[in-house]
């Protein structure tokens, strides 16, 4: 293969890459629009980190959401599960016809992720800080059991508030889990305001850096930024945790619902529907 070959197909990826995180925005939309309930801003920042695992990085068999040796993933900001319910939807791991059914009794897409009602779930989580702790045991299995599979998690930056991500941080450290991934979703807002005001969380990189991870800190939109630090940490079997502060946008891709903090946990109504499926698609 020439170099022109290998460009190519590196922007090849980055291209389909960059149009799955713009379905994912677009079903987890559909999603909360049909429920009238849900969590559209903190999903919409975390699309493109979820594109890159779910359709290029993680090893998964959509056929055996439970295989032994598949990569793990813990959404431990469990309330924006609609972005990682489209991204079970277009791996083929749970029907289409699911996304009318978003917090509807009964429904397999329960407002947080529920392991023993939705295939591809690997642990139910929605209590915020609790996730992590989760990942780190899934990894300790792994190195305690000789296995290959990689564990992945997604935090929020407001969530690193909570003192049991700390105490997993430093388990994680101690026993040298170099195959835990730990993804920040650091958009900077909570529910009812920003992270600084609310309670600062100070630099998150250097903190996870002072509990023994490798780390870096990148642009969470950019796709080549999110591949790239990705492949350097799989590359990195050093004994070390590895994590990724992502810089990201509350309610990427919607202009109105961008870097608005009301937008956390509100539904739209048609016309807002309308509008943001339009900038969706265009892109803003």
């Amino acid at each position: 293969m020439n170099l022109k070959e290998v460009i190519k197909m590196e922007l090849d990826k980055i291209k389909y890459l960059q149009n799955q995180a713009k379905e994912l925005r677009k079903i987890a939309l559909t999603m909360i629009y049909h429920a009238q309930s849900g969590h559209p801003g903190g999903s919409f920042s975390a699309a493109d980190i979820m594109a890159a695992l779910y359709f290029h990085y993680m090893n998964l068999d959509p056929q055996n959401p439970n295989w032994a040796d598949r990569d793990r993933f813990v959404l431990s900001k469990g309330h924006v599960c609609p972005i990682l319910y489209s991204a079970l939807i277009l791996k083929n791991m749970i029907p289409a016809d699911e996304v009318c059914h978003l917090r509807k009794q009964g429904s397999m897409l329960q407002g947080h992720p529920d392991m023993k009602r939705c295939p591809g779930i690997d642990i139910s989580t929605g209590s915020l800080g609790q996730g992590i702790s989760c990942a780190v045991g899934m990894a300790l299995a792994a190195k305690r059991d000789q296995k290959s599979y990689m564990t992945y998690t997604l935090l929020g930056d407001g969530e690193c508030n909570e003192g049991q991500v700390w105490e997993a941080a430093q388990a994680a450290n101690k026993y040298q889990l170099d195959n835990l991934i730990v993804f920040i979703d650091h958009n900077r807002l909570q529910n009812d305001g920003t992270a600084d005001d609310i309670m600062p969380t100070l630099d998150l990189k250097e903190k996870f850096e002072a509990f023994g991870f490798e780390t870096l800190r990148i642009d969470g939109h950019h796709m080549e930024e999110i591949t790239k630090a990705i492949e350097f940490m799989l590359s990195k079997k050093n004994g070390s945790p590895k994590c990724i502060v992502c810089n990201t946008i509350k309610g990427k891709g919607v202009s109105f619902m961008e870097n608005v903090p009301s937008w956390h946990g509100v539904a739209p109504n048609d016309q807002e529907f309308q509008q943001a499926m339009q900038e969706l698609e265009v892109g803003i």
